[in-house]
């Protein structure tokens, strides 16, 4: 049903991934076509939707208000409140941020890479769409390292320093210009924005020229360059900063907007509970603030507490371009739930779900706990490398490691630490993984010797090597299918571990049989107690030569054909007796002990989450860094050790040119992240991977649009951007090869959707079909779906589709099982 009052521009969004973009004329909406995407012009006022459908299958929006340095007050206003009216169509549902020309957030210019230029002036309905106007020199200023922030300066000597770094657009060249003190990482971003501005506007055919500040004897480009500023003279000290430094407050300040006035929310803690639902409040951290507004406010209050927000700005002397973020209940930011204490870990979000999220909101309110999906064994993804490699296992012991015999290297005891090799060839490469696994009952010293050993081990093999630290029942489940099947015992082989444990023989064990598939398969041996029991499962119970095979009420048939397969392993041609849960036999409980409750939640596995990028440092040994928002494969720095979050996994990826040296470094950045308040809530115990630039593994490159040949390039992040920026100069009449890859991938599919005349229906097409199509491209049978029919399995076009990253294509087309 549509809402009253409902601006017409607004029918329809929030739907499809991607932006939407309207600029406020004569206190109209007017929507901006796509062609015109970030070209802001500072006389204006803009309201930004961002749509986001994660690998869930859940929505999120994200509005942002965008205002010019020289937009008008009422414009300004009026963006506000749209801002709250779009927030309101769209369910009340989205996160809201206020934009301020030259001080955006990095969240916002994610969305326009390389950069968003603003233009001086404002915008008029002629101009919307239209061509560029004639050429004349202009001069921008270029900061930051991975998202970079760009404004426009007056073409004069007196805009440069040696702080940033500087582009002089021409009509026949492009000139970087980098300040003495600018950053590598800065002059590799300008670049960024140097091949975009010659590809915008100037058709790829310009030269580039790059200066070095106080580098120009000899230098032909820097005499030219020079002599557009009339001659070559000393860059004068910079002037002092216009921006106050304001002091850091002692702590954070909580209010509640009470009859439009703010009233401190008198609390010993930061408690979560302290926020009701039929009020708003104002969180004041000082670089940044944090409204929120509980799920009961009335629409007009939430306008007037923003409202109210902005008096408080000017009333505390802020800066007008003060961070502000408005938070509806049940959608806040893991940066804001940081700041408050015993935050609830499972708050069920008020998007939309759909699929699995669906069935998983039955299971719910059935009672069961919700971890992991029974899929249908059919649906389970093949591994992203290959399985059947070499396996080796040592056992680390009282500082030195002994190789494990083949016929027990599948069997790892609880009480010990082991190195595991895992070798395998990968499009023709060779690549090795290494396991530092800790068992829960393992000694410190014996941990600390397994992660040492495994370090030594990966940094004197030749080859593609990657480490990584795994803690017992925390394994991935790449750990588990290299082992093909796998037994840990509650017991332990280490000098460490016999010292420190007062070793009981007991005749009955109790083994959980869990895995992915029949190639991958374990029996995790549990305390001998009723309490281990769970219904999803089933368990092996061994007295002496005697077995027990209990079937949980939950467990599915193919779980009872692990449970046979591990039965095998465990009890080969000794007698055992089938016990379905509620049936069982006294003497079952007797080996037990005696009858209790156990858990008897079904258990089920929501789709995995969407990675995301952070950088990493460590400040006197805490985690320092920030998100990466929409990232690609060029934000992976040569000079940089990046944290990427798949949320089961942590990957420590460490560039060549970095300042991290040694594994322990970056497994200590991985250790400090979940300790950080970005982990909140995590377990400490999540594997974590460390990732040498060059050595990038399958299982770490399917998140991103991976270009092989952006691996084998030398030196820092400038010098490589420049081979590419100077080395596509030469070739604007064919395809770009420094082009970046989803333009390639764009440019591959489209090529692909022309040459398929035939249309094939999608029944056919299925992987899975009846009738299965042969003599098709297999690993793009999307582009031969009709446009109709992408449209409504998809939910988007197919341009949308291939501008998406390869992961999340290949991920939406395993759903409609056509991968």
């Amino acid at each position: 049903m549509a809402m009253r009052g409902l601006d017409e521009a607004f029918r329809g969004v929030g739907d499809k991934p991607g932006l939407d973009i309207w600029c406020i004329l004569n206190l109209n909406l007017v929507p901006i076509p796509k062609s015109s995407h970030g070209k802001f012009f500072s006389g204006n006022a803009y309201l930004i939707l961002h749509t986001n459908v994660l690998k869930t299958g859940v929505r999120q929006n994200y509005v942002h208000y965008w205002l010019g340095e020289d937009a008008k007050e009422v414009d300004c206003a009026l963006a506000s409140e749209k801002a709250i009216e779009l927030d309101m169509a769209l369910g009340s549902c989205t996160v809201q941020y206020r934009e301020v020309q030259g001080s955006e957030s990095e969240k916002f210019l994610s969305y326009f890479r390389p950069c968003i230029i603003p233009v001086e002036g404002c915008l008029s309905p002629q101009m919307i769409g239209g061509g560029p106007d004639s050429y004349t020199i202009t001069m921008f200023s270029c900061r930051g390292d991975h998202v970079v922030h760009v404004r426009e300066v007056p073409f004069s000597r007196h805009s440069l320093n040696h702080n940033e770094v500087f582009i002089i657009d021409t009509q026949s060249k492009i000139f970087l210009f980098s300040g003495c003190n600018s950053s590598t990482k800065s002059r590799a971003k300008a670049l960024d924005v140097v091949q975009y501005i010659k590809e915008n506007q100037h058709g790829g055919r310009c030269q580039v020229a790059t200066i070095e500040d106080g580098k120009f004897v000899g230098d032909p480009d820097a005499g030219e360059f020079w002599s557009l500023f009339g001659g070559h003279a000393p860059i004068s000290r910079d002037p002092p900063s216009e921006t106050l430094e304001e002091p850091e407050p002692q702590s954070m300040k909580l209010f509640w907007v009470n009859k439009g006035k703010l009233l401190p929310v008198e609390s010993a803690t930061m408690d979560q509970a302290v926020l009701s639902s039929d009020k708003c409040y104002l969180l004041d951290c000082y670089a940044k603030l944090y409204l929120w507004m509980g799920k009961t406010v009335p629409s007009s209050e939430k306008k007037a507490a923003i409202t109210l927000v902005e008096a408080y700005v000017h009333s505390e002397g802020r800066s007008t371009s003060t961070r502000t973020t408005f938070l509806n209940e049940g959608n806040e930011t893991a940066d804001f739930k940081s700041h408050f204490s015993n935050w609830p870990k499972n708050v069920s979000p008020t998007l939309y779900v759909e699929g699995k999220e669906k069935v998983a909101a039955i299971f719910k309110q059935k009672g069961f706990e919700v971890k992991e999906l029974p899929d249908d064994q059919s649906e389970l993804k093949e591994p992203l490398i290959n399985c059947s490699g070499g396996l080796k296992v040592w056992l680390v012991d009282h500082h030195e490691k002994s190789l494990l015999p083949t016929e027990v290297k599948n069997r790892l005891c609880s009480g010990d630490c082991y190195v595991v090799e895992y070798n395998y060839v990968h499009n023709s490469k060779e690549y090795h993984l290494f396991y530092a696994w800790l068992g829960k009952g393992s000694t410190k010293e014996d941990r600390a010797d397994a992660i040492s050993i495994t370090a030594d081990m990966v940094d004197s093999v030749k080859g593609r090597a990657v480490m990584a630290q795994v803690y017992e029942s925390e394994e991935p489940d790449f750990f588990f299918s290299v082992f093909k099947s796998l037994i840990v015992l509650k017991d332990g082989r280490s000098t460490a571990y016999k010292n420190l444990t007062e070793q009981k023989k007991q005749n009955a064990s109790l083994f959980r049989i869990q895995g992915l598939g029949y190639e991958s398969v374990q029996a995790i041996e549990v305390d001998l107690v009723p309490s281990s029991l769970n219904s999803s499962y089933c368990y092996i119970l061994q007295e002496g030569d005697f077995f027990y095979t209990w079937i949980g009420s939950f467990s599915t048939p193919h779980d009872e054909d692990l449970l046979y397969q591990m039965l095998d392993k465990l009890s080969a041609l000794k007698q055992s007796i089938l016990v379905r849960e509620d049936s069982e036999l006294d003497d079952f409980w007797r080996i037990l002990g005696k009858k209790s409750e156990y858990p008897k939640e079904r258990h089920t596995r929501l789709g995995t989450e969407d990675p995301r990028l952070y950088t990493g440092s460590l400040e006197e040994d805490s985690y320092e860094g920030k998100e990466i928002y929409n990232f690609t494969q060029d934000d992976l720095t040569t000079e940089d050790a990046l944290i990427l979050d798949s949320h089961n996994e942590i990957f420590i990826w460490v560039g060549l040119c970095s300042n991290f040296k040694s594994k322990d470094q970056a497994l200590l950045l991985g250790k400090k992240f979940l300790e950080a308040e970005v982990g909140h809530q995590r377990s400490i115990g999540i594997p974590i991977y460390v990732i040498g630039e060059g050595n990038e593994p399958p299982f770490f490159t399917c998140f991103f649009d991976w270009d092989p040949s952006k691996t084998n390039m030398y030196g820092n992040s400038f010098e490589r951007k420049l081979a590419l920026v100077k080395g596509s100069s030469n070739k604007t009449e064919t395809n770009e090869k420094d082009a970046v890859t989803r333009k390639q991938f764009q440019s591959e599919a489209t090529k692909l959707q022309e040459t398929n005349s035939v249309i094939y229906p999608y029944e056919i097409l299925k992987v899975h079909a009846n009738t299965p199509i042969t003599g098709i491209d297999v690993t793009r049978r999307e582009a031969y779906m009709s446009a109709e029919e992408f449209q409504d399995k998809f939910r988007m076009t197919k341009d949308q589709f291939y501008k998406l990253p390869k992961w999340r294509q290949n991920k939406l087309k395993s759903d409609l099982d056509l991968f």
